[in-house]
């Protein structure tokens, strides 16, 4: 056995907002507004990338996109919290976000939290020449899909990318804790053991599915709910 696993969701988890909605909430309300029309019809990623090409046809720039992440609400305590516990040096951090990667690392960087995670699993994204962001799925629609039964949206299975990432490391974890908020932090729970722990963030979906499915789908880990991030660096200063 070897160590512990802390494996983080980004959006309303490790971060107190969520990218997607955050850069057009700051750059452009009418997409914004847009997208919460659309949402049902369009799959998430892919509108969240329809909305960066119109951004990016309307003239929003690189510059302006990163700028609205770096003063995205990200908590003092989640910092302190997880570089307090990196430095123990027995823990090994581990992204897996349906954000996608030039957001996630440009928060990170601007946090100093560049060297944290041992992987990001995320959608991909790159900065074109012309200063569009490109955004595509991490599961590509075009190629074979994911077998998830418990309801994780098709872009990726985060309970498939969890059980991979841990055959990659080659060890078994003491302990694996999650934090996560959303319903799509469901399906990597159910992968947990007894000695695992999820830290679920309070009224969200996660705390719904917890409470309505969590019996039925043999939920085995311990749940221990937060509010804040100060919260979670006072859990993690006792791990």
């Amino acid at each position: 056995m070897s160590g512990q696993l802390i494996v983080f969701d980004f959006d309303w988890s490790m971060a107190d907002q969520d990218t997607d909605r955050w850069i057009f909430e700051v750059l452009a309300p009418d997409l914004r507004r847009k997208m919460k029309s659309l949402k049902d019809e369009i799959q998430w990623t892919d509108l969240v990338a329809q909305s960066l090409r119109e951004a990016h046809a309307r003239g929003i720039t690189k510059d302006q996109i990163e700028h609205a992440l770096r003063i995205m609400p990200y908590h003092p305590a989640m910092v302190r919290g997880v570089l307090n516990l990196k430095a123990g040096g027995k823990t090994t951090f581990l992204c897996l976000s349906n954000a996608n990667s030039v957001f996630i690392s440009t928060i990170l960087e601007s946090k100093g939290l560049q060297d944290l995670f041992e992987e990001i699993i995320t959608n991909p994204a790159k900065w074109e020449s012309s200063g569009l962001l490109q955004l595509n799925r991490r599961v590509d629609p075009s190629g074979p899909q994911h077998k998830c039964k418990v309801g994780c949206s098709p872009n990726m299975c985060k309970g498939e990318e969890l059980d991979a990432f841990l055959a990659r490391q080659g060890k078994n974890f003491d302990r694996i804790v999650y934090v996560g908020d959303g319903t799509n932090d469901f399906c990597p729970i159910l992968h947990l053991r007894t000695q695992d722990l999820v830290l679920c963030r309070t009224h969200r979906g996660l705390q719904k599915r917890i409470e309505k499915e969590g019996h039925s789908n043999g939920l085995q880990c311990a749940v221990q709910h937060w509010g804040g991030a100060w919260e979670v660096e006072e859990i993690f200063s006792k791990l």
